[in-house]
């Protein structure tokens, strides 16, 4: 110890055990060090570098997670207290699209107390269904990751909730949503929006569906048509194409406000009847989960009237007016002329006989069909009138699209003409597989061959499939009726070349 200070040295025993203890001290330490450097020396040779890396990640993991522990009791947390009613009583929202919003997300497994509700929906049309909702009780949480911040969600409730008259009424409960106070922004700027947006599209998804009919006004009822994308019988690439192009339109809001125009698609149906153009609408109404407006333009009586209506649909709803080239004359609208009304007093009509009253009565009927006119339905697809609603969808279908007005398909108009042929090869194994569930047979390869010689409708081959529930009894009629349609239309263009070959020889 002759490198010890004198001065600190002792004489008195008690300063030597002190002394003693010291060189204890150091001596265990060297000792401690001597065998720490031993093990790290064994550690390099034995152990392999993949296991100490993972001790190391190890050791880092724990620190991190203490650190993180120890920043949370530091960390200042932000409350907001959602209640289910505002001033003068009113219906709060928000609170109703959170209860929406965390009865998808709450796992039963991880709630000490959960309160389970069965409730009973009644439709307009007389029927019912049973729904099953879950929710927080009373002190009880749930927590929820958005964009990698943590929410906590706690139900709570008031003890001393009175009315004016100072007398006890139910008791209240709130909703209380927690976060760390730098991400103030995004609960308040994010979160909540996207919590609302997800409870909307969680009660469409609930709700029944409904047609509207124009009927003076918009008169609906339940709407349960079972066609949906994946028992569509058409083909697979258009139908994904249809699909992607829903998808991109209703995330596409802020874009459309940005070039300037209406939040709105349109879609042109077109192809010969029974291919399948009103269960492509019914499955873009389920896809969507939009209420359907039926338009039936026979029942509109001016451009007034038509705008009313049109008015009157909200957003987040579909427009289809069916068969729309026998709505409007084939002329294009420069040609087309107006007839105009009867002149009030005209001495003319009354001895005028049977087949000029007829006439007249006729005239009336038209110039009542004509007061409706196709740029008052255009003014509203693409004019002025176009922005009075947003997230709508129109869809017009035609069985002859050379019918129709140039001014409907100018480009631009219709966003999208959909062409619904007859029954391909995919069409009918979609087809087979709703009817039968079955995805081969043997008779398979003699169907697809014909199929590409014959124009059967997807309505036609379903009418055969469903004559029978035996797939063996329902292949061969199918196999049947391809072949005598074939063979009916080998005799018919027979029977045209022959007439062409008759008339040619006439004329010579």
């Amino acid at each position: 110890m002759d490198h010890l200070p004198l001065a600190i040295v002792p004489s008195s025993p008690e300063g030597k055990r002190v002394v003693d203890a010291y060189k204890k001290a150091v001596t265990t330490v060297a000792t401690a060090t001597a065998y720490v450097m031993l093990a790290r020396g064994m550690a390099r040779e034995l152990l392999p570098d993949e296991l100490r890396a993972a001790v190391r990640w190890g050791v880092e993991l724990v620190r991190a997670r203490l650190g993180r522990t120890r920043d949370k009791e530091h960390r200042e947390t932000n409350t907001v207290v959602i209640r289910r009613n505002v001033e003068f009583n009113t219906e709060n929202h928000l609170f109703s699209a959170a209860l929406t919003y965390l009865a998808s997300t709450i796992d039963p497994r991880t709630m000490r107390r959960l309160c389970v509700a069965r409730s009973k929906d009644k439709e307009t049309d007389g029927s019912s269904s049973w729904s099953t909702s879950l929710r927080m009780e009373p002190g009880g949480s749930t927590t929820d990751t958005f964009d990698g911040v943590v929410f906590t969600w706690t139900s709570a409730g008031s003890d001393d909730n009175k009315d004016g008259g100072g007398h006890w009424g139910p008791r209240e409960t709130t909703l209380e949503l927690s976060f760390f106070a730098e991400h103030t922004d995004t609960a308040l700027e994010r979160y909540v929006p996207f919590v609302m947006s997800t409870a909307e599209q969680l009660q469409r998804q609930d709700r029944s569906l409904k047609i509207f009919l124009n009927e003076g006004g918009w008169n609906g009822i339940n709407h349960h048509h079972p066609a949906t994308f994946d028992t569509l019988a058409m083909d697979l690439s258009l139908k994904q194409a249809i699909i992607d192009d829903i998808d991109r339109f209703l995330k596409r809001k802020e874009y459309y406000l940005r070039i300037g125009k209406a939040w709105k698609r349109g879609y042109l149906l077109y192809g010969p009847p029974g291919t399948g153009k009103s269960s492509l609408v019914a499955a873009m109404a389920n896809y969507l989960r939009f209420n359907l407006y039926d338009l039936d333009l026979s029942k509109v009586y001016d451009n007034s009237n038509l705008h009313r209506l049109l008015m009157d649909m909200p957003n987040k709803s579909i427009l289809v007016i069916e068969d729309i080239d026998c709505c409007f004359d084939a002329k294009s609208r420069e040609k087309r002329k107006t007839p105009k009304p009867p002149a009030d007093g005209d001495n003319n009509s009354i001895a005028a006989d049977d087949d000029n009253d007829d006439d007249e009565m006729h005239d009336m009927g038209a110039y009542r069909q004509h007061n409706i006119t196709l740029s008052g339905l255009l003014n509203f697809i693409d004019g002025l009138w176009s922005t009075s609603g947003e997230e709508r969808i129109i869809i017009f279908t035609t069985n002859y699209k050379d019918r129709l007005d140039p001014a409907l398909l100018r480009p631009g108009r219709m966003d999208m003409h959909i062409h619904m042929g007859y029954c391909g090869w995919e069409a009918f194994q979609t087809l087979a597989h709703n009817y039968f569930d079955v995805d081969d047979h043997a008779l398979f390869p003699e169907i697809q061959a014909l199929l590409t010689k014959v124009e059967a409708t997807p309505a036609e081959v379903s009418e055969m499939l469903l004559r029978s529930e035996d797939v063996e009894t329902a292949m061969p009629g199918l196999v049947k009726f391809l072949q005598d349609k074939r063979r009916g239309g080998i005799r018919k263009v027979t029977e045209i070349k022959n007439d062409q070959a008759a008339a040619q020889k006439e004329m010579k």
